[in-house]
């Protein structure tokens, strides 16, 4: 049923135990360069397809498998007299099984400094079109581009027996994947040109990494992709725990976000989307001590960022309460003893968190029927175009307040009111539909005095009952982007209660 078999891969994960058995099974291999050099080195009969094909690789190896007797071989129907006429007429040998994967072209491009002559070397020519001829003949010819599925086809043959369906699923395997590869290639080749341009079209390159406990409840199946981008939470190292879940992800996602804003020790602590404890301090120790006093209540079961390696002091300390995950980029030997005693404990490695994290591509959003898309919300320089309003300019010390509130205010859903100090939050008033109300209830979650804190808002302050608001509560300055049509009635307010007040000319909402 099968006699021959032509064997090209680049990821060579499992080959050397494929060729085994197939060589086992009395089924010829073809095969070419790195593929043939390493089955030989394992004692496996080879046959190169400059032997089989009587022509010499060529050209740096950019030509190896174009040529008739091997795609003949492939593409000739076993049931068409034309094409079997064809083949006895040019002594052209069915092919059987065509395994093959790609040049690594999409962890080429991530290596950073990568020229585009390299990048070009790297896409893979031959490769395709093997594939594409194999998965087009799928009747006759298996092909097999995963290397996943090597033993389930032994077995199958093994059985005498492969069903249409499962040929199909192979070759719709194989588009897919082409497809992938090709849109890698595009959207490299556009990034050259267009540079921040949206596109005409669109076609996202997704690939299954595993399949999630449920969604945002029970009741909803999930899925985790990755779409090569980096750094990537797909490419983080989950070192300890239960396996991530959809609203862990979502969680993780914004806590890193938010401490890769900062360059000193930092602990973020998030919870339903939304931070919930922010401190910097000498060390993460500190951080996580102030961060976790912001709101005690809230912080369990929450999601733990550091920007520095977590040691044994902290762990220890963070093993007394309940948390999901703490992501970080290391973690020492002996903090990972102390956290082993809770088991479901989630820790994440992620070395991207050591540097200023900038996210690579653009925001999707999904909506009935389509996507909105945007840059993400980042920021050469915030404070570059700062500029004081008030009769009150800010003291030093709420100058580092004010710039640390603006840093955490960002990543808080609006409307957004941070109350905080020069090294921590204080009060956090998230998500509500009106500011004042947001600007009230960050003051009702405050644990400790708000006298002499300030105020970061993500939008423009609309009335000077804000002001008011945070008059009352003590607090001496505010940082907000500006440009309500009653800026002066709220710039007036401030001066009343002799608060200094910055715009940025910037605003972050966060839906």
């Amino acid at each position: 049923m099968f006699k021959t078999a032509l064997l090209s891969v680049s990821d060579k994960r499992g080959i050397v135990q494929f060729a085994k058995e197939l060589s086992e099974l009395n089924i010829e291999i073809i095969s070419t360069g790195g593929t043939a050099k390493l089955l030989k080195d394992f004692g496996i009969r080879v046959v190169e397809v400059s032997e089989y094909t009587g022509f010499p690789e060529i050209m740096g190896g950019r030509v190896k498998t174009l040529h008739p007797l091997i795609h003949g071989g492939i593409l000739a129907r076993r049931d068409n007299p034309e094409d079997l006429e064809t083949m006895e007429k040019f002594s052209i040998k069915p092919i059987d099984i065509v395994t093959v994967n790609l040049y690594p072209f999409e962890e080429t491009i991530k290596e950073t400094n990568i020229t585009l002559d390299e990048a070009i070397e790297n896409i893979d020519i031959g490769g395709p079109t093997l594939l594409r001829a194999a998965a087009k003949n799928y009747k006759y010819v298996l092909v097999l581009v995963d290397p996943d599925d090597y033993q389930s086809v032994i077995e199958d043959i093994k059985k005498g027996e492969i069903s249409e369906e499962k040929r199909l699923q192979l070759a719709k395997k194989v588009f897919e994947h082409l497809s992938k590869y090709d849109r890698a290639v595009a959207d490299y080749f556009e990034s050259k040109i267009l540079k921040e341009e949206f596109k005409r079209d669109w076609i996202i390159p997704l690939k299954l990494i595993s399949f999630l406990r449920y969604g945002e409840n029970p009741h909803q199946k999930a899925a985790l992709y990755s779409n090569n981008e980096t750094p990537s939470l797909c490419d983080a190292e989950i070192i300890q725990g239960k396996e991530m879940s959809f609203n862990n992800y979502l969680d993780t996602h914004s806590a890193v976000l938010l401490a890769s804003e900062f360059d000193e020790p930092v602990c973020v602590i998030v919870k339903h989307n939304n931070p919930c404890g922010v401190a910097i301090g000498e060390s993460i120790f500190d951080a996580y001590k102030k961060a976790f006093e912001c709101d005690p209540v809230s912080a369990f079961g929450g999601i733990i960022a550091f920007n520095r390696e977590v040691d044994s002091g902290t762990a220890q300390e963070i093993v007394n309460i309940f948390y999901e995950v703490i992501v970080a980029p290391d973690f020492e030997k002996e903090a990972l003893e102390i956290f082993n005693k809770k088991k479901n404990l989630r820790l994440i490695r992620f070395p991207s968190l050591k540097d200023k994290i900038r996210p690579a591509g653009f925001d999707f959003k999904r909506i009935l029927g389509g996507f909105i898309v945007q840059h993400w919300d980042t920021l050469e320089d915030e404070f570059a175009s700062v500029k004081v309003v008030t009769k009150r300019y800010p003291t030093e010390k709420e100058w580092r307040a004010l710039k640390f509130a603006w840093k955490v205010c960002k990543h808080v859903k609006s409307n957004a009111v941070v109350y905080a100090k020069e090294d921590r939050t204080v009060g956090l008033g998230i998500g509500q539909t009106s500011r004042v109300f947001s600007a009230k209830i960050g003051a009702l979650h405050a644990l400790s005095s708000l006298k002499d804190t300030v105020v970061a808002s993500d939008g423009f302050f609309p009335f000077r009952d804000n002001i008011d608001v945070l008059a009352q509560n003590g607090v001496t300055a505010v940082i907000q982007p500006g440009g309500s049509v009653r800026d002066q009635e709220v710039i007036d307010a401030a001066n009343q209660y002799g608060i200094a007040m910055v715009f940025t000319g910037i605003r972050h909402f966060r839906h």
